[in-house]
């Protein structure tokens, strides 16, 4: 028999799902590189269209949506039709200040279409370690949700690099959608990836996985079905969205996992349709329940 959850306290799965709770007002959405660019290198023009409609949508309704997109350096290896990455950091810098300018363009065009205007915040991780700067960035975000502006956010990758005790590196833009929503205030982070959800074993490999609805605490248990704290598959791979998880949960707030394949997921899961994994909080979620996967799998 399959040991594949462990269930606390009698609550059962199917009221995981229909319990959802999503009052929110201001929300971060964070979508990856895998959505925005296919494998090819081009970009995912119904994807960036469709995250423009959800978003825009959503302003419309009275939300504040702040966006945190990756997908500069792989826009950019695209424009200089590069087949790999390079190794060098100078190179990753310059492809990444091709391939922001690249992105934001898109973005801005298809956000025009729908009558939304954008913002663009390049940050770096001192941004938020020094108190005078942190409170600057908190006053332009406070500017421009009040505009009903939707700022979008990416690392700084042309210049952020980690040197001794000057800390300019986010490590990954998981990371930063979290960062970021904890320090707006924020009351979700929506996180778009080319996956449903949190699984009990890797989905790609096994047709028996399944998709764990509600999450309220992340252990070493729960990282180790990612592949463990220490995994070296990538930024974008689970152990990253559980850091982040991590990050929202400790915080007293939300997180969504769902695929980014057609972002109008978004308006589902502010409905409270059960898409996706749900890390809540027990006292946001109503239930007093624990979901911990036990089998392993490596991290997409």
């Amino acid at each position: 028999m399959r040991n594949y959850l462990r269930q606390k306290d009698g609550i059962g799965m199917g009221a995981q799902l229909s319990n959802r709770k999503m009052n929110v007002k201001r929300l971060v959405v964070k979508v990856g590189t895998s959505s925005l660019v296919y494998p090819s290198g081009g970009l995912n023009l119904r994807v960036i269209d469709q995250l423009a409609f959800a978003l825009s949508t959503l302003c419309g309704q009275g939300k504040e949506v702040i966006l945190v997109s990756s997908g500069a350096i792989g826009v950019g290896l695209n424009a200089l039709r590069l087949k790999e990455r390079p190794k060098e950091i100078s190179e990753q810098q310059a492809l990444a200040s091709i391939g922001q300018s690249k992105l934001i363009t898109m973005f801005n065009q298809r956000f025009a279409h729908y009558n939304q205007t954008i913002g663009q915040l390049l940050l770096t991780h001192d941004v938020f370690d020094f108190p005078a700067s942190n409170q600057h960035v908190m006053d332009t975000f406070d500017r421009l949700l009040a505009k009903h502006v939707v700022p979008i956010v990416n690392e700084n990758d042309s210049i952020a690099v980690d040197e001794m005790d000057h800390r300019t590196k986010f490590g990954d833009n998981d990371q930063l959608s979290a960062i970021v929503a904890t320090h707006v205030d924020a009351d979700l982070l929506i996180m778009l990836s080319d996956i449903e959800g949190f699984y009990d074993q890797n989905p790609l490999k096994h047709d028996d996985a399944q998709l764990i609805p509600t999450i309220h605490h992340i252990d070493d248990e729960t990282y180790a079905v990612a592949g463990g704290r220490g995994s070296r598959y990538g930024t974008g791979g689970m152990v990253t969205k559980l850091t982040a998880a991590e990050i929202m949960l400790k915080d007293n707030r939300q997180m969504v996992l769902a695929s980014g394949k057609d972002p109008a997921i978004i308006l589902d899961i502010l409905a409270g349709k059960p898409v996706g994994t749900w890390f809540t909080p027990e006292e946001k979620g109503g239930m007093n329940s624990n979901y911990s996967a036990v089998k392993g799998y490596k991290s997409l």
